[in-house]
């Protein structure tokens, strides 16, 4: 009886034993085979060639990022009282002086223009012309992208001073650092955000201007197309392209000069301030980076109270201007 159950025991062992060798050798022949396939497979693969990618244009400097965006402040209430201000200047609310059109640059010591279609950094101007240079060369024969040329860039270093005048190209491509030390060049500051409002609102306080409510084409903002969808065929990339600020839509400028705009004006007594909606996105004093006032495509009908304060006041693109504030003279 003893003997019949090792016997057992050893055959049952023998049996596992093979079994498991069985299932092992299964295994290992279904993981060669699958080697082998996968092998197979990736032999017979051809990788497309990659085309080159066209050359990128440099980066903008940035400021750190905000987490959150911030809380447009309380309206300013109009003062009963007479102010003074420069010639080229608005008296606003009994408060502030603003400047009469949006700036345009020229250099503090030579008074020499600065092409508004370039930050005001003659290094990074001459990179940016390269830059789309290159990329304008391999866009497509025939295309916007191949036929607008490049500005020429400027070849020296500039001091930014803000100058508000009627019929001028507004410069763009400005942070708010840009626009904040134009502005100082000039004996002014930015404006505070409230300020700006307080400006566009006009003496009758309207959310818009010219009235109470949003008509289309009153203001160059919320325009037909984007530049660089016209010129790129992207409307997300290339917010640095030079170019940018001469791009047409059916033979009128996206971009306006400074005034163009008859009905876009804030009015104050005799005088009147132009284009503080539409045309550029203007900055205001802000820890945190505030522009307001939308510009010609973006596609707000929010007036006066269009505002952006998504970005750090390190960051410019070609939508990106100003004006300058004062206080009043005494």
């Amino acid at each position: 009886m003893r003997r019949k159950i090792i016997a057992a025991v050893i055959i049952t062992g023998l049996a596992v034993g093979v079994a498991a060798s069985a299932a092992f050798a299964r295994g290992k022949s279904k993981t060669t085979a699958i080697a082998h396939v996968k092998k197979k497979t990736k032999a017979q693969k051809t990788e497309p060639k990659k085309k080159p990618s066209p050359p990128k244009a440099p980066k903008a400097p940035k400021g750190p990022r905000p987490r959150t965006t911030s809380v447009a402040p309380p309206d300013l209430a109009i003062l009963d009282v007479a102010i003074r201000c420069p010639s080229d200047m608005v008296a606003v609310g009994g408060r502030v002086c603003v400047d009469r059109f949006e700036m345009a640059l020229r250099d503090a010591a030579t008074e020499a223009p600065w092409p508004p279609f370039f930050p005001p950094d003659a290094d990074r101007a001459h990179d940016l012309a390269v830059a789309y240079g290159l990329l304008a060369r391999q866009s497509r024969p025939g295309s916007l992208g191949a036929e607008l040329a490049i500005p020429e860039p400027p070849t020296a270093a500039i001091t930014p001073k803000a100058v508000s005048a009627r019929g001028q190209t507004p410069q763009g491509y400005l942070s708010s650092i840009d626009a904040a030390a134009a502005c100082e060049s000039a004996g002014k500051r930015l404006c505070s955000e409230a300020e700006w409002v307080l400006a566009c609102r006009g003496e009758e306080q309207r959310d818009f201007p010219y009235g109470a409510r949003y008509e289309q084409g009153a203001c160059n903002v919320n325009r037909e197309s984007h530049p660089s969808f016209l010129l790129h065929g992207n409307a997300a990339r290339y917010h640095d392209d030079p170019r940018n600020s001469l791009v047409a839509f059916e033979g009128k400028p996206l971009l306006r000069a400074t005034g163009a705009t008859p009905r876009c004006v804030s009015k104050w007594g005799d005088d009147e301030i132009h284009d503080m909606v539409g045309n550029l996105d203007e900055w205001v004093a802000s820890p945190r980076g505030v522009f307001v006032g939308g510009f010609y495509s973006r596609g707000t009908k929010s007036g006066c109270r269009s505002r952006v304060s998504a970005h750090p006041n390190g960051y410019s693109d070609y939508s990106t201007g100003s004006r300058c504030c004062a206080d009043p003279e005494k």
